[in-house]
């Protein structure tokens, strides 16, 4: 029996391609998947939290798929890999490594000329790179993360705590994190910013 994914606003549904990916075939359920997933971005974390990296370290192509890859590995085939395909969110598959690499220069200039505060970076920086949409699931977990690291190992500060919620069941939190992103899109970043620091 497949895998059968009931998907809430906000999501990006996966390909029967992509859902061959899954590496624990016991997962049957979305509740499943969100169990596997969430142990396995548990683990990152903690490897994650305990290291201090280097911006030059952080902003690179590299960092993002080796993130990516610790923290969807042990679910999906597939995890640490560009997409290639075309998704309802973000840009051209092909398109994916200008777009990143745009962003890393992009924010290496904001922090050197201190363009915007420190939280703010992170949260456009966060905001740009779940709109990249790199990969087939787990570009919003994904990005959240990428803040969080920027925040420690970059601005020496504590993480966002981005409303006390992993966003994954479709509730309040989840629903003003999408509108937070939705404001984002139109260019007022302070309410996804202000969500991140609730």
């Amino acid at each position: 029996m497949g895998l059968e994914i009931a998907y809430e606003d906000g999501q990006t549904p996966l390909s029967e391609e992509e859902k061959e990916g899954l590496l624990l075939k016991m997962i049957t359920t979305h509740a499943d998947l969100d169990e596997h997933e969430q142990l396995n971005i548990e683990k990152a974390v903690e490897g994650t939290i305990k290291t201090k990296f280097r911006k030059e370290q952080i902003l690179t192509e590299k960092f993002i798929k080796v993130l990516h890859k610790k923290m969807f590995g042990n679910v999906w085939s597939w995890a640490g890999e560009f997409r290639r395909s075309e998704r309802n969110l973000g840009v051209k598959w092909i398109l994916i490594a200008t777009e990143l690499k745009a962003l890393h220069d992009d924010t290496n200039f904001w922090i050197d000329k201190n363009i915007y505060p420190k939280g703010e970076i992170a949260i456009r920086f966060k905001h740009r790179l779940v709109n990249i949409h790199c990969f087939s699931n787990g570009n919003g977990r994904h990005s959240r993360m990428m803040a969080d690291i920027i925040m420690e190992s970059i601005f020496f500060e504590n993480p966002f705590s981005w409303s006390q919620s992993k966003m994954n069941r479709p509730d309040q939190t989840r629903k003003n994190y999408i509108n937070a992103l939705k404001e984002a899109d139109r260019g007022n970043i302070r309410d996804l910013l202000d969500f991140a620091r609730s």
